[in-house]
């Protein structure tokens, strides 16, 4: 191909930003914690501060897990029966503490510096206490931790005044801090290997516990479905540190903003955004977290412009990809959202889990989703695989919700504008989806609620229509600003309205509407709309009046009962002759509607990928479809016997679900040559974008994983199929997975 166009002059806008005030840093610093050991003694005449062993505990360092050694319970018992035995020997006592004391060095290895353990191992080894006295030291036994104050005691029991003798440990006593922190009086040294023995077993707690917590709280559950391994998932990270916070002070946030959608000090993830406070909005959405300036002189690769120059579309192809289940979510891309509930609580889509979590955990919960899911590398990975455009799926509840909708309100709203600038830093367009309208367009669960169609259709179909109106009214203001005019080369109306169920004049009316709703408010960019699933031809003569549109039309043989029965080379055939020939049909306006591009395709040979058919639901491929539960719109889809291709044997989902690194070389060539083949006749049109980038476990519904498995290509121009090649038979590949 040619060489890169020459590059333009670096242009940067930029726009006035709400004035600043001077930045101020508040710090919370945690207090360290000493331990401090008084003891008293015998001797009057002996008031040397002795120095033991440091033992500190500093809450800021993390703890070595390995070496926890035996179980603190029988150790703290066995202690027990030692006090309670009064025949050892004080020789033989003293000999077990020191062993004790070594067992617990190596325990503790992380805690006790080598230096103070052989202090510890020596004073424990002077430990010489005999029966009788050990005794009457039990009655006269008194302690007390005083925490935060100096602690000052002087006892006349026996006739003779006992002088204390404090021993503090730890760096504060170097720092001359040693005023703050915890002091234990003990009444002789006996005792006071006693306290060690605690410490040592609180310590050995806190190692094991630590650990498991961390276990606990990163556990998430695989995805599995068309290949099966490690991905991207919801509670895959840590918090974000949020350092941008330091530079800023709670106080700088008006009060009446505290705590809302406008104080950053609420946001789980602050991470590039721009912390400082700000109330405008522009088309009542808000700005806050945008930088005020941008620039649009980069380019996703060499074979495409830079954002400030022109894309022609329809002349170069499109080659995209989705951020499926991230803003809006998909079960059966992030399953672990979902996996860890029984089936009878029927949790089944955004809006049931939000309803079941709460407002406060479902906000909680997805805007760590939100975090963790897609950050900056993922802009970097994609715009490395060569890709030039990404589509981005979001749904309403970002800019509003209404009465009734247990959704989470707008924090998906300030990851998107994040995103997007992400992508402009990799020279990456954006396609906006709005991927679920008011009432739900089709009933799937990716559109936030599974079962009833009350878009346009049903009882409150008008007003949810008009809801959807406004929705458009206030996103296309925003959009329309200045520094959107580059990044974003197409803006979408909604995805996938079900327009075999709902009135087609009536969508094509609302489609009017949205569309001069959007170009009156300053949208130039090219607008699509979804085919309904009506089938290309039948587009020919409608809205062909209505300059700057491109139709989007999802492209998967694995949904329907006919294509999916396919054998492997029939199709890649019918991916090569069948999109081939409705592309080249749909952009002739004699023959079709005109500009088309696909929106959505994957190289998945099956519909076994977990989750895909709905949360609890069964295949086309084994039969195992019952969608008997849902409104007849979506009950009648039931499949209730294999769609595998005839004669080809029991069709399964255990080998269609494995881990990629048990495909057969054979298996690999053909999911390669299913894709390249797929990408060659969209390329016909205005191009594709794949769904998805990432899953958490479907390898077959993920660019990401599928790259890595080497079934998909690691540049998107890098194929060595083509459509004018004969696709072979294939033979020895099994037709039943």
């Amino acid at each position: 191909m040619a060489g890169p166009p020459p590059r333009r002059s670096r242009n940067v806008h930029s726009r006035p930003s709400p004035k600043s005030k001077p930045a101020r840093t508040s710090r919370n610093t945690e207090d360290d914690v000493v331990v401090i050991v008084e003891e008293e003694d015998d001797s009057e005449d002996e008031g040397k501060l002795r120095r033991r062993s440091p033992v500190r505990n500093s809450p800021g360092k993390k703890r070595n897990s390995r070496g926890t050694g035996r179980d603190p319970e029988k150790r703290a018992s066995k202690d027990t029966e030692k006090r309670d035995s009064r025949g050892l020997s004080g020789d033989k006592r003293a000999s077990k503490a020191s062993a004790r004391s070594t067992a617990k060095s190596e325990r503790s290895s992380n805690v006790l510096s080598i230096d103070s353990l052989a202090k510890l191992n020596a004073i424990n080894e002077k430990v010489t206490v005999s029966t009788a006295k050990a005794r009457e030291e039990e009655r006269q036994f008194k302690e007390k931790v005083v925490t935060g104050k100096k602690h000052r005691r002087k006892t006349n029991e026996g006739g003779g005044t006992r002088k204390k003798k404090r021993v503090i440990s730890g760096p504060l006593l170097e720092n001359g801090r040693g005023n703050r922190g915890g002091y234990i009086e003990v009444e002789d040294r006996g005792n006071k290997r006693k306290w060690f023995l605690i410490i040592g077993i609180i310590v050995l707690l806190l190692i094991i516990l630590i650990p498991v917590g961390v276990l606990v709280i990163g556990k998430q559950s695989g995805g599995g479905g068309g290949g099966s391994t490690t991905g991207s998932g919801p509670a895959s990270a840590s918090k974000p540190p949020n350092t941008n916070l330091n530079g800023i002070s709670q106080n700088d946030i008006p009060t009446a903003s505290k705590g809302s959608y406008l104080d950053p000090f609420t946001w789980y993830d602050t991470e590039d955004f721009n912390v400082t406070y700000t109330n405008q909005t522009v088309g009542g959405l808000p700005i806050m977290g945008l930088n005020s300036t941008w620039d649009d002189t980069t380019k996703a690769n060499q074979y495409v412009p830079a954002l400030n120059e022109t894309f022609n579309y329809g002349q170069m192809p499109i080659r995209g990809v989705n951020l499926g289940g991230w803003l809006s979510i998909e079960p059966f891309i992030t399953p672990s959202l979902f996996s860890s509930y029984e089936q009878n609580l029927n949790i089944v889509d955004e809006y049931t889990l939000c309803q079941h979590l709460g407002a406060s955990s479902a906000a909680q919960t997805l805007e760590k989703h939100y975090s963790s899911f897609v950050n900056e590398q993922t802009f970097a990975d994609i715009q490395a695989a060569g890709f030039d455009h990404v589509r981005i799926p979001f749904s309403y509840w970002a800019i509003a919700t209404y009465d009734g909708d247990p959704y989470v309100p707008r924090i998906s709203w300030r990851y998107l504008l994040r995103g997007i600038e992400w992508a402009r830093k990799h020279g990456l367009r954006i396609n906006l989806d709005l991927h679920a309208v008011p009432g739900s367009q089709n009933g799937w669960n990716h559109s936030g609620r599974q079962g009833v169609i009350g878009w346009i259709n049903g009882t409150d179909g008008a007003t949810n229509a008009q809801r959807s109106l406004d929705i458009h009214g206030q996103i296309s203001a925003f959009f329309a600003q200045p520094r959107y005019k580059d990044v974003i080369g197409i803006y979408g109306l909604v995805n996938e309205p079900k327009m075999t169920v709902l009135p087609v004049d009536a969508v094509l009316t609302w489609t009017t509407n949205a569309i001069n709703i959007v170009r009156q408010n300053g949208i130039k960019q090219t607008i699509a709309f979804g085919d309904g699933f009506l089938g290309l031809p039948k587009w020919q003569g409608k809205l062909q009046g209505v300059q700057g549109l491109v139709m989007d039309a999802h492209q998967y043989v694995i949904f329907n009962t006919d294509q999916i029965a396919f054998s492997h080379q029939t199709k890649i055939n019918f991916a090569c002759s069948g999109w081939n020939s409705q592309m080249t049909q749909s952009i002739n306006v004699a023959t079709g509607y005109g500009p088309t591009l696909c929106g959505e395709w994957s190289q998945a040979d099956t519909d076994c990928a977990t989750y895909l058919n709905n949360v609890n639901t069964g295949s086309r491929w084994t039969g195992t479809m019952d969608l008997s539960s849902l409104p007849s719109s979506l009950s009648q889809s039931s499949v209730l016997s294999p769609s595998c291709p005839p004669n080809s044997g029991t069709c399964e989902c255990t080998d269609a679900n494995a881990d990629p690194k048990t495909y057969t070389d054979v298996y690999k060539k053909w999911l390669m040559m299913n894709a390249e083949a797929q990408m060659n006749s969209f390329e016909v049109g205005w191009g594709w974008f794949y769904w998805t980038w990432v899953t958490e476990g479907a390898v077959q519904w993920s660019w990401k994983l599928g790259m890595q498995a080497g079934i998909l290509p690691d540049k998107v121009w890098d194929r060595d199929f083509n459509c004018s090649q004969t696709v072979q038979a294939f033979g020895g590949l099994p037709e039943n997975y």
